[in-house]
């Protein structure tokens, strides 16, 4: 069987690994690199969004290309009250993606279509019995380790919508709460590729992991029905279950091995990427954010060695969990303090606050004062529970593989 031996072997083509993997070769050239991913297409079935705000001046070059369209703005509807915000919005696409990853890559820098039996700092094994031997191997296959981690779920059913007459929206609706409030937090996400295809996703924050497919599929029917839409087709799905983070271990989370493709030998030193290294919003699951600045990141390291990439990884991941702290007291509160049908409340005052502490919360870099603001005035669920809330532990977070990518 042959041998690849790239400087950098990426195990997962999602969001993560592919933004990995574009970086280096746009900002590295000097660095062979290999991307690995178990499925047919890069990115797999996947919607991805962001704000503007969330990504660096910097940065933007290698999210450009990825964009398949962008907005001015966004909606928010809650019972009480509706709202205009002016932050620009933009949509990748996984179909966007697979074919940039493919066309700057090229065929010799992409394996598809194959498994991982077994990885370390400077090597894996596929499960064809293929081997890699790289300077750096680092892992971007999807969540593990989650039973350390306590926390909800944010779950979603989203269907590509093409219609027989035009929609009217002119900007995504990023929450619409209006609907009845089922298993949580219930809101419908929309988003108007052009006038006649929408893709309109159905989404909890839900204590269970669980999905109903047909049950979903029926509730974004009767939304558009509820909105005078027509439906003549559906043209695309996308499911996902994503942890909300609460509480837990992080070192045990680290340390803890995968069901597949497994490590050689315990804590092994491997570096990490996405929501492996739990490189996500604690409260929100919002990966993209992340991802865009640990891939560049990586472009400007020296040493690109297995251990010492382990190493600057994990010491990366740990930053970023001490920074998430307040997101993660949120999320104890929204789920520990907040009853379910408590939490649509709480996001209807979220979104009453200012519109650039909005944009600091969902870009991950709040201020002290943001912070204050977020927990001033009369608070949407009972003080006793809420103080309760961050003693408790939390419920443990299941080791499923989540099936979506967070927008």
């Amino acid at each position: 069987m042959p041998t690849f031996s790239p400087n950098l072997a990426i195990l997962g083509g999602g969001l993560a690994g592919s933004l990995i993997a574009l970086a280096m070769t746009r900002q590295r050239p000097d660095v062979r690199v290999l991307l690995v991913e178990r499925g047919e297409r890069i990115g797999g079935d996947h919607v991805w969004s962001f704000f503007e705000t969330d990504i660096a001046p910097a940065h933007r070059d290698l999210v450009e290309p990825l964009i398949a369209r962008r907005w001015s703005g966004y909606e928010v509807h809650f019972p009480g009250h509706s709202r205009l915000l002016s932050t620009p919005y933009a949509s990748v696409t996984s179909k966007r993606l697979d074919a940039l990853v493919r066309a700057t890559l090229g065929a010799e820098s992409l394996l598809t279509g194959v498994s991982v039996a077994e990885a370390s700092p400077q090597a894996v094994l596929l499960a064809d019995g293929r081997s890699i031997a790289a300077d750096a191997v680092i892992d971007a296959r999807g969540a593990h380790g989650l039973p350390h981690l306590t926390g909800g779920w944010q779950k979603f059913l989203g269907r590509m919508l093409r219609l027989a007459t035009p929609h009217g929206l002119e900007r995504p609706v990023v929450m619409d709460a209006r609907v009845d409030q089922h298993d949580g937090y219930r809101f419908v996400y929309c988003l108007p590729f052009s006038e006649r295809e929408i893709f309109v996703e159905d989404t909890y924050y839900s204590s269970d992991p669980g999905l109903d497919l047909p049950v979903l599929r029926q509730r974004v029917g009767d939304y558009a029905a509820q909105m005078g839409w027509h439906i003549d087709s559906v043209t695309y799905e996308e499911t996902g279950v994503l942890p909300v983070i609460a509480g837990g271990d992080f070192e045990k989370f680290w340390n803890s091995a995968p069901d597949s493709g497994a490590y050689s030998g315990a804590n092994s030193g491997i570096a990490r990427a996405g929501t492996r290294a739990a490189l996500v919003n604690p409260m929100t699951s919002y990966s993209f954010p992340d991802a865009v600045r640990f891939a560049m990141h990586l472009t400007t390291l020296d040493n690109l060695s297995g251990v010492s990439l382990g190493r600057r990884s994990h010491a990366w991941a740990a930053d970023h969990w001490r920074g998430g702290r307040f997101y993660r007291m949120l999320t104890r509160m929204l789920f520990g303090a907040a009853r379910p049908e408590e939490r649509r409340a709480v996001m209807e005052r979220f979104y009453t606050l200012p519109e650039g502490l909005i944009e600091r919360f969902y870009a991950g870099n709040p201020r002290l004062a943001d912070m204050a603001r977020v927990l001033s005035g009369k608070p949407p669920v009972p003080v006793g529970a809420a103080i309760a809330s961050l003693a408790g532990r939390g419920y443990p977070l299941s080791d499923l593989a989540p099936k979506g990518a967070n927008r």
